[in-house]
């Protein structure tokens, strides 16, 4: 049997060809029960920065499904001048039983979706049921999976006001969403997130992107770039002013907006999707979401894709001898 063995390596299309909105969405929300229900864990979290980026791995498993895993991933800017993706994701699910490695995913399609998905969770259970207008920061690659989400979810959206790195237009972002929203650039960014019922911050994460007085009573915050100690994207004082969700306490407080007031109370998004809490959200509410991502979300998908693979005769199977 050892000598046997295989590996299944998926690459990026095959791993991306196996996936769609839907099922991702519930394997995420799967995830966030598994760990608010203690049925999956989250192991301590890896981030380091290295003269070449930022590197981490997360990792976890559930123990009554067989799932075990990692995903190294991070960050490298010197990529595009190689012509490249400065964000590099690898996942691994690992047999239980054995230890050997089963299957070896690019996690960079599955970063990407999972973090949407959990996106979309946050503003279904947080944001008003009758938002209308939303002011997204980015126009790189997790904006644009965030406000799919947000489209996809929320059919009340009809007006998206966008930030770009550049402050000048982007207009292969505006034409990706033109059909379902009407959608242009922010001329000024504190009058955008003032007019917002909703707004999306998914930059680098190098500072607050507004001032704490643009914010109106009632807006919800889902906050996705703030990932790695030092990196912050809300204004000083508005986590004191809002209801505070998390993906997991500890990990927020460590490498999340709420690393900038780690003593503030705060629920997971897990106690929400099991029904051990309900938001009971007013009206003149502020809601924060910060995400961070736990290794329990990439497991459920990657577990998804290997199990598509299998199914389908996708990827390369390699002999893995013991």
């Amino acid at each position: 049997m050892p000598n046997n063995a295989r590996l299944l390596l998926i690459d990026s299309v095959q791993g991306e060809s196996l996936m769609n909105y839907r099922d991702v969405l519930d394997a995420t929300r799967e995830a966030f029960v598994l760990h608010q229900q203690e049925e999956g864990r989250v192991f301590p979290l890896l981030r380091e920065r290295l003269p070449e980026g930022v590197w981490g791995i997360k990792s976890g498993n559930v123990a009554g499904q067989n799932l075990l895993g990692f995903k190294s991933a991070g960050f490298w800017p010197g990529n595009r001048e190689k012509g490249g993706e400065p964000h590099q994701a690898t996942i691994v699910l690992v047999d239980p039983d054995t230890g050997r490695p089963l299957c070896i995913i690019d996690g960079n399609g599955v970063t990407t979706m999972r973090t949407g998905a959990a996106g979309g969770l946050g503003l279904i259970q947080l944001a008003r049921a009758d938002s209308a207008r939303l002011c997204v920061f980015g126009t790189g690659v997790q904006a644009r999976i965030q406000l799919r989400y947000a489209l996809e979810l929320l059919p009340s959206l009809h007006q998206v006001d966008y930030v770009s790195a550049s402050g000048e237009p982007d207009p292969a972002f505006e034409r990706q969403f033109s059909e379902r929203c009407s959608i242009a650039m922010a001329a000024d960014r504190n009058a955008a997130v003032a007019l917002a019922d909703i707004v999306i911050t998914a930059t680098p994460g190098r500072g607050p992107l507004f001032n704490l007085d643009a914010v109106r009573p009632g807006t919800h915050f889902n906050c996705v770039g703030a990932d790695t100690l030092g990196k912050r994207e809300l204004p000083e004082g508005l986590l004191q002013q809002a209801r505070l969700f998390v993906d997991d306490h500890i990990q927020a407080r460590q490498i999340g907006e709420m690393q900038w007031a780690p003593e503030l109370p705060c629920h997971q998004l897990g106690e929400l999707l099991s029904g051990q809490l309900q938001a009971h959200r007013k009206p003149e509410d502020i809601t924060v979401f910060d995400m961070t991502g736990i290794a329990l979300q990439d497991l459920t998908v990657a577990r998804l894709i290997y199990e598509r693979a299998l199914a389908r005769g996708v990827g390369s199977s390699v002999a893995w001898p013991w």
